[in-house]
């Protein structure tokens, strides 16, 4: 069947008021640019002319300006989930203009399978190759790219000519069986093939192919401070301490890593560290340090959901594929993030907090407890699931008058049955095996900034008795404090206690 090659306005014609969508990639790695930002004018023209014009939107993780930010700006977005990162999007979740569910990006996937979703009218996929037999190469991303071309029932091919289609190979396409007749899934190793290098969909849906010639919207990672260098020594240091005690394996154990700052200085940090045998990578995201390790021997293998790494970096990933292609291998997130996966493998797993209380409690979302940052992402795939969980966040934020760590989280979305560790610049506060007030303690003297550390202790003086001490009428003084003052340092334990 031979491909029909279309402008992105027609293949906007496409799609229609109020249908489901979803868009391949992780984070703008493999997200189409050209097609959404045509269906978001598509939407202001609709909207000009009186008529209405919003769409659901499936994607694998956050996405690109061009796709989130246009149909945000569009005001084109009836629902959205898993998880996103644009402003423009932010800003229109949290004035309830869109729904939005955050979601464990392992689930997504199969919950458009069970059907628990609603239907899925579009798939919207970047590809750096497609046949007229529909075989289609994706690009830096996969996402949930295989479900979502299984269930539309129109597929629209962005077909993205900066991507090199000798990319091939480099992808590991595997959905697994629903309920009754799932059977596990056969990863022993990071560097396991289990699936199709292709995703293989019937031709007769591909409705539409657009050529493109645009590079991922990845942005350089800001210069590493003196603060997430620390924390990262600190993760390093302590990984070592895990292995002399005969906590960890001297042969090491797969890393998982979230995005961004703090989980680039973390593996860099450990790549210095030769106490560290070289180790493999089984994550969501590969970032820029996996590679530069990768290069210097330091990473043997990584297994991700997308190439999550800088302009530049990709472009020498493209230049040597020969060199990366036995080394690198994306999978969709369904895998990449999957809890039994995660658990047999024995991951060392390392995410960033946006908040702990003194109990070990995470907040990965909310900002004061109601204003959605981002979502939770894959953090709760692999916490629940990790040999040892780990979180780390710096002590404080904006010149010290946020402290990370309060009396109780805002927003709870790890609890501390699941944190095992968390770390900040400070030091380590090891939580395992201790009870709520030896957590306290631990996570007071080892992480806590020490502007902090005083007010923290009267609290946890002053608290209810009980195994859980908290006081219920202080324990959001930090954040009704930063609300009236805007610095936590102002807390007065005498005004909320009477």
């Amino acid at each position: 069947m031979a491909l029909k090659f279309i402008t992105a306005e027609e293949a906007a014609s496409y799609v229609c008021h109020d249908d489901n969508v979803g868009f391949s990639g992780f984070t703008p790695a493999g997200c189409p640019k050209t097609i959404p930002s045509a269906i978001a004018k598509r939407a202001e023209e609709e909207h000009d002319k009186g008529n209405p014009f919003k769409i659901g939107m499936f994607t694998g993780a956050s996405t690109g300006d061009r796709l989130d930010g246009a149909l945000a700006r569009a005001k084109a977005v009836k629902f959205r989930t898993p998880y996103q990162s644009n402003k423009d999007m932010r800003a229109l979740l949290n004035s309830h203009e869109a729904a939005y569910f955050d979601l464990h990006l392992s689930e997504l996937a199969q919950g458009l399978r069970y059907g628990f979703y609603g239907k899925v009218n579009v798939a919207v996929i970047e590809a750096a190759d497609v046949t007229e037999d529909g075989e289609i190469v994706l690009t830096d991303g996969v996402g949930i790219s295989p479900t979502i071309c299984r269930l539309a029932d129109k597929i629209l091919i962005e077909l993205n000519r900066y991507h090199p289609k000798e990319i091939r190979g480099m992808h590991d396409i595997y959905e697994p069986k629903d309920p009754p007749s799932r059977r596990e899934i056969p990863i022993y190793t990071p560097s396991d093939r289990i699936g199709s290098p292709v995703v293989k969909v019937d031709p007769a849906k591909i409705i539409g192919v657009v050529e493109t010639n645009n590079p991922t919207e990845s942005g350089a990672f800001t210069p590493l401070d003196d603060v997430t260098l620390a924390i990262g020594r600190n993760v390093a240091n302590f990984l070592v301490d895990e292995m002399k005690a005969g906590r960890i394996p001297t042969s090491f154990l797969p890393l998982q890593s979230g995005v961004g700052n703090v989980a680039n200085a973390v593996l860099g940090c450990m790549g210095e560290n030769k106490d560290i045998p070289a180790f493999n990578v089984y994550t969501e995201v590969i970032q820029d340090a996996v590679i530069k390790l990768m290069k210097e021997d330091r990473v043997k293998f990584a297994s991700g959901c997308s190439l999550s790494v800088s302009a530049d970096v990709l472009k020498e990933i493209y230049g040597n594929l020969d060199f990366f292609k036995d080394k690198l291998l994306l999978r969709p997130q369904e895998i990449s993030n999957n809890p039994e996966v995660a658990r047999r493998l024995g991951l060392i797993t390392i995410n960033t907090a946006l908040e702990a209380d003194i109990f070990g409690n995470i907040n990965s979302t909310h900002v004061t407890g109601t204003k959605m940052m981002n979502g939770l992402g894959g953090s709760g795939d692999f916490t629940r699931a990790a040999y040892m969980s780990i979180f780390t966040t710096p002590s404080t934020a904006k010149d010290g008058k946020i402290s990370a760590f309060v009396p109780m989280v805002s927003h709870l979305d790890h609890s501390e049955h699941s944190v095992k560790i968390i770390i900040s610049e400070y030091g380590v506060a090891d939580l395992r095996g201790k009870s709520p007030v030896q957590r306290a303690r631990a996570i007071i003297d080892n992480c806590v900034h020490p502007d902090y550390r005083p007010l923290l202790n009267e609290y946890l003086e002053m608290g209810i008795s009980g195994q859980t001490p908290q006081n219920l009428k202080c324990c959001f003084a930090f954040h009704e404090e930063l609300g009236k003052s805007g610095d936590m340092h102002n807390v007065d334990w005498s005004t909320c206690n009477k």
